[in-house]
């Protein structure tokens, strides 16, 4: 592990005060488990917890590092975490994945492996809440990754301080901490860290946006400016969920037959299109389809327009979502119900 970039007084190491500010939505849980890839975000917010933790009735830290194997050094530099948090006294476990790699699509299918070995280990140490060091300008460059794919409100308001993931609570209590306060929070700690030579690697989208932020910076789309951006947007996307709840309680008729949603759909349009959306989303989710496949927001949005299309014209319909299949009769009533599995080389035709 090697430390890097001096210490600047524009980025202050966090202190006590500021990080019991920090984690004081973490007091009253029983126990944590914090993900430590042996990364400056990571070692810092590491002894931030090991000296907060030690305080009475706080809740019991253990710490984890996810070994990919996918560098010649990675077994090497979870070993340093391992020693760091011996020395910090916090109980540590190295997670291997194991297995042949995937060729394609390799940072995402190691996240998706990163989680669920850290997910497993939560759940062996009692239930614990997972704590990851994201940080604001991880924020930022997940808000601009979002946005050139096109995603609407809800994922355009970011990473949440605290979501449930696979059954598992991940707290991400430094969401509003830039990373060079935490690099300079290690450093003023004495403490040694590594930097993922991946993190730079042009081949992968957070490196290339990673790269852009010092030019978007310039012209004053920093990351603070991208997660005040975030957190506007999650208000509005929780006064939109809201709405949605209050509205699909009032537009969901009673079901007859087979399991399946029926909703009143002609009421449901005069609601404004955003909450159109998120009730016909809701009812896809509510049914289990969007599970086996979630849905795109622009076929979802294409669907609902040519479902309300046809209900403004009396006219009946059927369309296929998500793996589901919604019916609008001439009525204005919809009904939604799991699709059928497919005979191979037979695809059903939307009417």
């Amino acid at each position: 592990m090697s430390a890097v970039e001096p210490l600047s007084s524009d980025h202050p190491p966090l202190g006590a005060r500021e990080a019991s500010e920090l984690f004081a939505d973490l007091a009253a849980e029983r126990s944590l488990l914090v993900a430590v890839s042996g990364g400056p975000d990571s070692v810092a917010l590491l002894a931030l917890l090991a000296d907060w933790s030690r305080e009475p009735g706080r809740p019991l830290l253990a710490a984890a590092t996810v070994d990919h194997g996918l560098r010649a050094d990675s077994a090497a530099e979870a070993q340093g975490v391992a020693a760091l948090c011996a020395r910090l006294g916090v109980a540590h476990r190295i997670l291997r994945w194991e297995g042949d790699k995937p060729r394609s699509r390799l940072q995402e299918r190691a996240r998706a492996a990163r989680y669920a070995l850290l997910a497993a280990e939560a759940e062996n140490v009692g239930g614990a809440i997972l704590v990851t060091a994201h940080t604001l300008d991880d924020q930022a460059e997940t808000l601009l990754m979002r946005m050139a794919r096109g995603s609407g409100p809800s994922g355009l308001a970011g990473m949440r301080g605290r979501v449930v993931r696979d059954g598992t609570v991940l707290a991400r209590p430094l969401l509003g901490v830039s990373k060079a306060r935490l690099i300079a929070t290690a450093q003023a700690r004495g403490l040694s860290f590594v930097e993922d030579p991946s993190n730079g690697d042009p081949r992968f989208a957070r490196a290339r946006w990673r790269a852009l932020m010092p030019l978007l910076a310039a012209e004053g789309l920093d990351a603070e400016r991208l997660s005040l951006l975030a957190g506007r947007l999650a208000r509005l996307d929780e006064a939109a969920t809201a709405r949605c709840e209050a509205v699909l309680a009032a537009v969901l008729l009673p079901a007859t037959g087979a399991p399946h949603l029926r909703l009143n759909f002609e009421a449901l349009l005069r609601e404004p299109d955003e909450i159109v959306l998120r009730v016909v989303a809701a009812s896809l989710e509510r049914l289990g389809a969007e599970a086996e496949s979630p849905v795109r927001l622009e076929r979802l949005e294409a669907c609902v327009a040519a479902l309300g299309e046809a209900a403004r014209a009396g006219r009946p319909v059927t369309r296929t979502l998500a793996g589901a299949v919604l019916v609008l009769a001439g009525d204005g009533t919809l009904a939604l119900r799991r699709e059928r599995p497919r005979r191979r080389g037979i695809h059903p035709a939307a009417t």
